[in-house]
């Protein structure tokens, strides 16, 4: 058994790393920890009361190198970088949840702030499975892509070849409220949210950036993106509307179902998505159509899953020579 801590157990992914992980057949939680410590997993999330009584600590790089062989690190930017380049030096694989090693280093420090762990920006490996499974089973740090630049990725990179580049993309993304964390903010008050659907932070947001970088890494090809995110008055799920000027008509569908024959998390469906039938899984539905030259691209994922904890134990999973299906949930919150 691989022993396994998880740095950050307080929040959405958190909870949602234990619970893939406590069912797990070859990974085993040794380590369960935040900022300060002194409790149980069943008191900060009662769902998990009778189930999962871990005790929480306060996080200490010296005893997660003691504990584990792998720590996933469910922190927020900046924190995450300090106890990565600790851990990583001292012999751990990591998977990292947090944005510090998704990006060039200028990059990250143009839109979050100055990096003190450089060296390990260049190693790390960006954890999209689809592109990048082969770097992923020789990487000592993988960095787990955003729940927006997921479904973002996966449902326009098998077009790029096909778009226009002197056109725009517009990506019209839309994230349940667990998307925010745990976090109390105007935003998402009950009293704002319920019944309600609007965008934030358009142009602007920070994903943003990290779609363009990898469209331009995997693809070769420099598009210009516009981004605009937008808050669902629900718990969980993601649904990226994505529209694409093409440089000559195309069958979308079968473009996808080639492109996407090998993989075991990309559904590919006759019509458009919708959020519940992805939701509690690790699969990323996608739909296409064209008019003429116009192409509108349909994907969904669960947004603190395949965007962020499913995700991260399918990389965890390549890491160590497993299939990458391996203790992943396949089925959907329905009805």
């Amino acid at each position: 058994m691989i022993r396994v801590g998880i740095i950050g157990a307080s929040g959405y992914t958190g909870l949602e790393l234990v619970k893939i992980l406590s069912i797990h057949p070859k990974f085993k939680i040794t380590y369960i920890a935040n900022t300060e410590g002194g409790t149980t997993l069943s008191a900060l999330h009662p769902s998990l009361k009778g189930i999962c009584d871990l005790e929480v600590k306060k996080s200490n790089a010296k005893d997660i190198i003691d504990s584990c062989d792998l720590a996933f690190l469910a922190l927020p930017h900046q924190a995450s970088m300090h106890l990565a380049k600790e851990l990583i030096a001292g012999g751990l694989k990591v998977v990292d949840l947090s944005a510090d090693y998704r990006l060039e280093l200028d990059v990250y420090e143009k839109h979050y702030c100055t990096h003190i762990d450089p060296d390990n920006i260049k190693d790390a490996v960006y954890g999209l499975p689809e592109f990048y499974a082969d770097d992923i089973s020789k990487a000592s740090l993988v960095a787990n892509p955003g729940c927006y630049p997921t479904a973002t990725l996966l449902g326009l990179i098998p077009f790029v070849k096909y778009i226009d580049v002197n056109s725009s993309i517009f990506v019209d993304a839309k994230s349940g409220v667990s998307g925010a964390g745990k976090k109390l903010s105007e935003t998402t008050h009950y009293c704002t949210i319920n019944e309600n659907l609007f965008a934030y932070n358009p142009f602007k947001h920070r994903h943003s950036p990290e779609i363009k970088e990898k469209i331009q890494k995997v693809a070769n090809k420099n598009l210009n993106i516009n981004f605009v995110p937008h808050l669902l008055p629900s718990t969980r799920g993601m649904l990226c509307s994505i529209y694409v000027s093409l440089n000559q008509e195309i069958n979308a569908k079968d473009i996808l179902e080639e492109f996407y024959k090998d993989s075991k998390f990309v559904r590919i469906f006759d019509k458009p998505v919708d959020i519940k039938s992805s939701a509690g899984t690790n699969f990323c539905d996608i739909f296409a159509a064209t008019n003429g030259k116009d192409l509108f691209v349909s994907s969904s994922i669960d947004n603190l899953l395949r965007g962020a904890s499913s995700q991260a134990v399918v990389n965890a999973n390549l890491m160590y020579g497993f299939e990458e299906d391996l203790g992943i949930p396949k089925f959907a919150y329905v009805p």
